[in-house]
């Protein structure tokens, strides 16, 4: 199939990218075909954040948005910041935070429904949205340049055989492919080793961001609230924080953040989330409440330092695929919906020009330099890396700082860089303490699998496996005898199991249809073993208002 543009991904930026083409093509009465492939089985199953958006890049996509009926209806009313000890809470007053970190004027919005309402407008302009296949190679020209992408095949059993249900996969050739695909893509992860699109960029940083969202006792119900936290049940060491959001109709957000820089391997950032809910400030809020959706998602945190060269021939990376997360913000959606649409009118500027296609949007990164994006990342880059050179609160006292700084018009004149990747960071189990994480109540905190069945996760089980190791005796002879086995603590799905221990023959048992692709797998095994490649489409997640 032959488009102008395919697009990879239909979250924010690809959407976004998608409706800024059809719009600047309307705009000049020219056509152009645009493509967007959706894993997940329908637009938004697998949309998760937080969530609270910045309306700044929707005003100028759709300035008439409000009229159109986008579903971004609970503003924030108040803001709160806690500080926790383990019995304890602090509120640090709102004339001490930075104004950076005010949300008035931003909307508490499920981010799926969001993109379903995008994906709606999208395609009443033409764009042709194909939810349910996945993305799973990319295709090249002889030259070296990205020629489009193929998706995969489906009814393929474990053992390679071809079901009575199988189907080759199709490729979709295009004069420009933008990977929208959010945070550690297989194929992004891809284009950038092989055009080197990191060199001379600082390591991508991530964190885990852990969800739920409960329908509450009306009397706990606060609409428009905005709180978020620091401290406990992390150690001064590790870096992380929750949020906690009111929706309306009784509905909460509630979620937690664990950097994956983290050293002990013990550490488990699913329990650390089920024993936050559980501190005497919070625990109120979902007692006599109920649980109705759970998921996780890795976080892109490296910020400006870490965004890699955005540009390869044929295409560009866009949204979370590069990394334009607002850390202390908690935000992204905001940049990740403007750099689509920064990339689009690149792509459309170079189809108007007569360009063949396969050549590099180099306009698009001069776009993005002079766009508010730039500005918003600019202003922040050195509060992660803070973190990690002064410690948890050190770095935090500073952030604040700098923030400050920025608010007066004072552009600090330095920049800190990270040093390691994620899963460089992990110390051996023997220099560590366990932690004993309490059991689930069942009423707040609950366990993996009663989690991972609300997800509505759902994979073909008798297909490859999608979690690849690339050499099968590293679980053992490293992960195991060094780390003591963290991927069956890191992944919040209950994916990874060790099995055999009380024959002392410990063997690493893949649970591959609980994945609700986080990602976090791929990014913290110490030695890259990992290697988290796209299953059939249509598998996953199927997250409802998330």
């Amino acid at each position: 199939m032959e488009y102008d543009v395919v697009i990879v991904g239909a979250g924010p930026a690809g959407l976004s990218a998608a409706i800024r083409l059809k719009q600047q093509a309307a705009e000049k009465g020219t056509e152009v075909s645009v493509c967007v492939l959706e894993k997940g089985s329908e637009v938004g199953a697998h949309i998760l954040s937080g969530a609270v958006i910045d309306p700044i890049a929707m005003n100028e996509l759709f300035p008439d948005w409000k009229e159109r009926g986008a579903p971004l209806n609970v503003p924030v009313t108040e803001d709160k910041f806690l500080v926790l000890e383990a019995d304890e809470s602090y509120r640090i007053p709102n004339f001490l935070l930075p104004p950076l970190m005010n949300n008035h004027g931003n909307y508490i919005v499920s981010l799926g429904n969001v993109c379903r309402w995008l994906a709606t407008q999208a395609e009443e302009l033409g764009v042709e949205i194909y939810p349910g296949f996945a993305a799973a190679e990319v295709l090249y020209h002889p030259d070296g340049s990205v020629k489009g992408v193929a998706t995969g095949d489906m009814g393929i059993a474990k053992d390679g055989s071809h079901k009575p249900e199988y189907a080759r996969g199709m490729e979709l050739h295009a004069k420009y492919t933008l990977i929208a695909e959010g945070v550690r893509g297989s194929l992004a992860k891809e284009l950038q080793a092989r055009f080197d699109l990191r060199d001379g960029v600082d390591p991508q940083k991530f964190g885990i961001g852990i969800k739920e969202l409960w329908k509450v006792d009306p009397k706990q119900h606060k609409p428009g609230l905005v709180m978020h936290s620091q401290g406990w049940p992390l150690d001064s060491s590790t870096g992380g924080g929750s949020f906690l959001y009111h929706l309306d109709d009784n509905q909460v957000v509630v979620g937690f953040v664990v950097h994956l820089n983290y050293e002990n391997p013990y550490l488990s950032p699913y329990d650390e989330f089920q024993r936050f809910k559980t501190h005497p400030a919070i625990r109120g809020t979902f007692e006599g409440g109920k649980r109705i959706a759970y998921g996780a998602r890795a976080i892109n945190e490296g910020g400006l330092q870490s965004i890699p060269k955005l540009t390869f021939p044929g295409g560009a990376l866009i949204g979370c695929s590069a990394g334009f997360v607002n850390v202390p913000r908690i935000k992204g959606s905001h940049n990740a919906m403007k750099s689509g649409m920064l990339a689009a009118e690149a792509a459309f500027e170079a189809l108007s020009a007569g360009r063949g296609g396969h050549d590099e949007l180099a306009n698009y990164p001069e776009k993005l330099r002079q766009s508010w994006v730039w500005d918003d990342l600019d202003k922040v880059r050195n509060i992660k890396p803070a973190i990690s050179k002064f410690g948890l609160w050190g770095g935090t006292i500073y952030g604040g700082f700098d923030m400050w700084c920025h608010s007066l018009g004072i552009r600090l004149p330095w920049t800190f860089h990270h040093s390691k990747a994620d899963n460089q960071t992990l110390k051996p189990a023997d220099e560590c303490d366990p932690i004993a994480y309490p059991k689930p109540d069942g009423k707040v905190s609950f366990d993996k699998l009663s989690s991972v069945f609300i997800s509505n996760t759902n994979h073909e089980e008798d297909q490859p496996s999608h979690l690849r190791l690339k050499d099968t005796s590293v679980p053992v002879q490293l992960n195991w005898k060094v780390y003591a086995g963290p991927e069956q603590r890191f992944c919040p799905a209950g994916v990874y199991e060790y099995v055999g221990l009380e024959e002392n023959q410990p063997r690493l048992q893949i649970n591959a249809q609980n994945c609700v692709h986080c990602k976090t797998c791929d990014i913290k095994d110490p030695s890259q073993n990992i290697n988290w490649v796209v299953p059939e489409g249509g598998g996953g997640p199927n997250y409802p208002n998330m």
